[in-house]
């Protein structure tokens, strides 16, 4: 395949990525509407997020499997076009049948599943070792931004045409061309191929997969890491919106749900891109000295966002600039390890395993991560909620968002005791790749047979 290739590849897989984060979190942007559209209190809305996000989870690992020995290319055209027609059909359902609306959701976590597991690993057969972590920087700049663009347009939607429904609409179209943009313009690369290694048939069986990656402890400690950032991200943008929009309340100030929304997706957007572009650069400055700095960065980023979470949720009603402001530094410190985690995963599993290894990663991230915070964020605000408060809308969801941070502390503390190991698995791969290498080096030797030895007489 040619660089130019290869870079088209990358580049349409991420608009794909951005469409799918714009996709999730254009919900999030309306979600005051659809709260009042479907009559659903806080931790009924917090479901709907769940719903999502269970489905993603629960297919992740057999797409991930999929992945590892069927064509990743059809894959992923049929994840696209299954969540853009959710979504799509998702914007007709009627006030009457809340349930459908979640099930449609569903739906769209179905699809979205079926891309994440696999597109980095494609990248990771596109490029060389030593370039994945700037291709995957530029691939997870999909996050911020898309996530930004869902705010914003699902805000800016709703306001120009006065009806939530409406942002929904904006996505599935663009999907569809993407999926035609991967049949015509993304080729496919073989596994292990930027490594040296012939794709061939994968025997192995999903218990031997799953013994290989519990013995890569960076993997298992890196993924702890992730899934706490992921639990408080999750929450965060879900409810920070909703939360300061409380906040104004309390100020007597009240602000449209659609000027929060814009505001908080501008915010998402430019300290996400800023986050990446850090730990990017960070991760290649401190490889020139030690193989060790990418989960310290993590750490670090994570373990550097908490006081400024909680100051954020104690000074809102007090202060909406600061809360902006706050809000902004912590989003850029969480973002910092969107795209070392995968970078990690890619040089610490073999080839043939990435998918697997990808798609095991999102599970637990989102089981325990994004897929529950919004409920039990949610949950925790309905149990204490009193009507004897003034405000207690406001009061009940700071006191439960206040978790956030105590789970970012494990979160950090994951990522740091990951670097104990992040060498010695390293290494570990790039042997057991190697030999992959040679066995099927040494297998093509042996099936070529020079002419001249083979015995005419035998019909040979």
């Amino acid at each position: 395949m040619s660089a130019i290739q290869s870079y088209v590849s990358v580049v349409i897989l991420f608009i794909i990525n951005l469409l799918n984060y714009m996709d999730r979190l254009t919900i999030a942007g309306v979600l005051n509407q659809i709260e009042s559209y479907y009559g659903l209190n806080h931790s009924q809305s917090g479901l709907l997020q769940t719903a999502f996000i269970f489905s993603y989870m629960i297919f992740a690992p057999i797409f991930g499997y999929l992945g590892d020995r069927y064509s990743r290319k059809w894959i992923m055209i049929f994840g696209i076009i299954l969540w853009s027609l959710a979504t799509f059909l998702g914007s007709f359902v009627p006030s009457s049948s809340p349930g459908l609306f979640f099930i449609l959701r569903a739906l769209v976590g179905i699809g979205e599943a079926s891309y994440s597991t696999i597109a980095p690993t494609i990248i990771a057969d596109l490029f060389a070792p030593e370039v994945w972590s700037k291709m995957l920087g530029f691939f997870y700049f999909a996050i911020p931004v898309g996530s930004g663009f869902g705010y914003i347009v699902g805000s800016a939607v709703a306001e120009k045409t006065g009806n939530w429904k409406d942002a929904l609409r904006v996505t599935p179209p663009l999907g569809i061309v993407c999926a035609f943009m991967i049949y015509f313009l993304v080729r496919e690369p073989q596994r292990g191929e930027s490594e040296g290694i012939k794709e061939t048939q994968i025997n192995t069986s999903i218990k031997k997969d799953l013994k290989y990656l519990i013995t890569v402890r960076s993997y298992i400690w890196g993924t702890i890491g992730f899934t706490c950032v992921c639990f408080a991200v999750g929450a965060l943008s879900w409810w920070a919106p909703t939360y300061m929009k409380y906040a104004y309340d309390v100020t007597k100030n009240p602000k449209s749900d659609d000027w929060i929304g814009l505001i908080f997706g501008v915010i998402a957007c430019i300290g996400g891109i800023l986050g990446v572009i850090i730990g990017v650069g960070f991760s290649q400055y401190f490889k020139q000295f030690n193989n060790f700095g990418d989960p310290i960065i993590c750490g670090v980023g994570v373990l550097a966002a908490v006081p400024i979470i909680v100051l954020s949720l104690a000074l809102a009603h007090k202060s909406s600039v600061v809360f902006w402001l706050l809000i902004f530094i912590g989003i850029t410190l969480l973002s910092t390890n969107w795209s070392i985690v995968a970078d990690m995963l890619l040089y610490v599993i073999t080839p043939t395993r990435r998918s697997f290894a990808q798609s095991l990663q999102i599970l637990t991230s989102h089981l325990f991560g994004d897929a529950s915070s919004p409920f039990i964020i949610g949950l925790i605000a309905d149990s204490v909620k009193s009507n004897n408060w003034e405000d207690s809308n406001f009061w009940s969801l700071q006191y439960s968002l206040y978790l956030t941070p105590g789970i970012l502390i494990f979160g950090g503390l994951a990522f740091l005791y990951t670097a104990m190991f992040i060498v010695s698995d390293k290494e570990n791969c790039k042997i057991q790749t190697q030999e992959m290498a040679r066995k099927q080096v040494l297998d093509d030797n042996q099936l070529a047979i020079p002419l001249e030895n083979c015995d005419n007489t035998n019909g040979i």
